[in-house]
């Protein structure tokens, strides 16, 4: 995380129009100096370099402002060739000119630069396609970078709808429980009532965050079991296998209770002789498998119960191919008598 964080910082910092064209002439400035290094008057050759520093902004600049939003940005290419190239040709005289002022009294070197005029007139104009290069290279890094943050930006709202759904979705089936046993005034509903607390408080102040502990996640799942049993009694056989250690494995929130629900709801609700759910919870180092079977009522059709998965399945493999990419895989099971799925998650 701070490695990314500084790698933004800094791309931040280069990528200010200020910064990276100040960079651009100050590392062209040292190439020009490093190629004309053989001459022993480093005085002209400075001199001579920082003019043609000047000549050459002026054409790339022409090139950046005008050449390309005019021309190249809208297809006109032999025009904008044309046009640079005509840049080059008029900017190429002047600059000889000034060359040729600035070193009166030195014919030597005035001669010199009469000769070179051919290379002067290349170098301006490779220098202003060279600008072409780097604008359009850079356009498209600045591209690039901006839809990552855009599609970061949207996959993070669409967690966040999707993870608000799932809460809400549960709390209202676990109330209707309570509810249903408050009226029989059950004395298991003081019992529920600190089981829910204790999911709620988990709900609403850890699960805010990307991951959460694996610990915490198998003990939110053991108290929605415990819920669970208390609300079914001995009408539904209930078990849960943890096999493997947890120890600092992390995890998205709330991956396994949708499945779980439907277990519940769906699965058992139509059901008149004693049903069952058995959940086999796998913990490896860099995976987790969780196995969930669950009977359901013969008479029940088939696709009525593919459809009652609702929002919190459709969610949860929403948030899945979102949060674990390739990272993945879930398989559903359907008999006649039960209904079963696994899903296995990469942790690293």
């Amino acid at each position: 995380m701070m490695g990314e964080t500084l790698r933004n910082k800094i791309y931040d910092f280069l990528s200010k129009r200020v910064v990276y064209h100040t960079l651009f002439w100050l590392g062209t400035l040292a190439v020009l100096l490093a190629i004309d290094s053989s001459k022993t008057n480093f005085l002209g050759v400075i001199s001579i370099e920082i003019v043609n520093l000047i000549f050459y902004a002026m054409v790339v600049y022409f090139n950046l402002l005008y050449l390309i939003p005019n021309y190249l940005s809208k297809k006109a290419f032999v025009n904008y060739a044309f046009f640079l190239l005509l840049t080059a040709l008029t900017v190429t005289p002047l600059k000889m000119l000034t060359l040729h002022l600035m070193f009166t009294g030195n014919e030597p070197l005035r001669a010199q630069l009469i000769n070179d005029q051919t290379i002067y007139f290349l170098s301006s104009f490779i220098i202003a396609g060279g600008s072409t290069v780097l604008k359009i290279f850079s356009d498209w890094v600045r591209y690039q970078r901006d839809r990552q943050i855009l599609e970061k930006q949207n996959m993070q709202s669409e967690l966040r709808f999707l993870k608000s759904q799932i809460n809400p979705h549960f709390l209202f089936n676990t109330l209707n429980s309570l509810y249903a046993l408050t009226l029989k005034k059950s004395e298991k509903a003081p019992e529920i009532v600190v089981k829910l607390s204790e999911m709620m408080r988990y709900m609403l102040y850890e699960c805010n965050e990307k991951s959460v502990p694996l610990s915490k996640e198998v003990n939110y799942i053991q108290n929605y079991l415990e819920l669970e049993k208390l609300r079914h009694g001995n009408h539904v056989d209930i078990k849960f296998d943890l096999e493997g250690k947890v120890d600092n494995q992390v995890i998205a929130p709330l991956m396994f209770i949708p499945f779980l629900e439907n277990s519940f709801k769906h699965g058992l609700k139509n059901q008149i002789q004693e049903g069952f759910v058995d959940i086999h919870l796998k913990v490896e180092e860099q995976q987790v498998t969780v196995n969930i079977e669950n009977s359901k009522a013969q008479t029940l059709p088939t696709q009525i119960h593919k459809r009652s998965g609702g929002i919190g399945l459709k969610n949860v493999q929403r948030r899945l191919n979102i949060l674990y990419p390739n990272k993945h895989n879930l398989s559903i099971t359907e008999t006649p008598k039960t209904y079963s799925i696994q899903l296995q998650i990469g942790l690293v």
